[in-house]
């Protein structure tokens, strides 16, 4: 498995790392099992602080097409970027709980759709974002009852205008792109990068963190 940039691994308790098979948690898509690496900063997301998002329409859960250029202006956007969701029937890729922070995408799901009015209080708007395509990310979200549009980018586009930090896996999942991409929280205002949180751990508490700093930076004012 490529990784580009892949840094460090260590476990969550100290432990060397290793498959988690038979562990607790292993078979509820919906907790995260004990023992996970702990993705280190590997740099590959330092450069994204305040540069403009590109225009580009990407295709969402919701049937629409969202340009997140023109999502944000006027409002802060909230894009948590993932890996990979399973889909009943179909398994993760092989160590996939040793690739550090690939492992959780389903419970981030789930801690910012709890959290998503409180969110929206604060004054942002989520999307969810991946390289899955829509009709793999539709079940997702109707299964897991997201109150919020998930976008494609199944093309790469946004990714590579970006250059959104990725990491390739030896086979496809479900025919869906082998490039992932690796968790990362992009907050945007008036079309630019405000805040970037990277590397994100644990994910199931990370909505957590940034309502966190949403009341703690209010939105700043244009001149």
């Amino acid at each position: 498995m490529e990784e580009h940039g892949r840094g460090e691994q260590r476990r969550a308790d100290g432990e060397p790392p290793g498959n988690q098979q038979g562990r607790a948690g292993r078979d509820d898509a919906t907790m995260l099992p004990p023992g996970l690496p702990v993705p280190q900063d590997d740099g590959a997301a330092s450069h994204l602080t305040g540069l403009r998002v590109p225009h580009l329409r990407l295709p969402a859960t919701s049937g629409q097409e969202v340009d997140l250029a023109e999502a944000s202006r006027g409002a802060r956007v909230v894009v948590y970027c993932y890996p990979l969701t399973s889909a009943p029937g179909i398994a993760l890729p092989p160590d996939w709980d040793i690739i550090p922070g690939a492992r959780g995408c389903t419970p981030e799901a789930c801690s910012f759709r709890d959290h998503y009015q409180e969110l929206r209080a604060l004054g942002a708007d989520v999307f969810g974002l991946s390289t899955q395509t829509t009709s793999y990310q539709r079940e997702m979200a109707t299964r897991l009852s997201l109150p919020f549009a998930v976008l494609s980018d199944a093309r790469l586009e946004l990714t590579r205008r970006l250059r959104l930090p990725t990491f390739e896996l030896d086979e496809a999942v479900a025919g869906q792109p082998r490039t992932l991409l690796k968790r990362l929280t992009l907050v945007l205002h008036e079309g630019a990068v405000e805040k970037v949180f990277y590397p994100v751990f644990p994910p199931d508490r990370h909505a957590e963190e940034v309502m966190a700093w949403l009341q703690q930076n209010a939105p700043p004012v244009e001149g």
